[in-house]
């Protein structure tokens, strides 16, 4: 059984296409892009904001804690 080709996901489509219809399957489609954007939107939400700088032309330091492997 070989890799299929394009006559055969053609096929496949018409056969979706008769059973499901159009409308049906761009209902489908909006339903899944607006999860996929929920998802991102509760990502992005989910995420940190960095701490923002009004008027301030310093740099940003961070301190960061360093162990020193050679001591015991």
């Amino acid at each position: 059984m070989g890799s299929l080709s394009i006559w055969h996901w053609l096929i496949v489509l018409v056969i979706v296409l008769a059973i499901f219809g159009t409308k049906k399957l761009r209902n489908i489609g909006s339903d899944l892009g607006g999860a996929v954007k929920n998802f991102k939107d509760a990502v992005r939400e989910a995420e940190p904001e960095p701490e923002k700088l009004e008027n301030s032309s310093a740099p940003v330091v961070h301190e960061v804690e360093t162990h020193d492997k050679t001591r015991a």
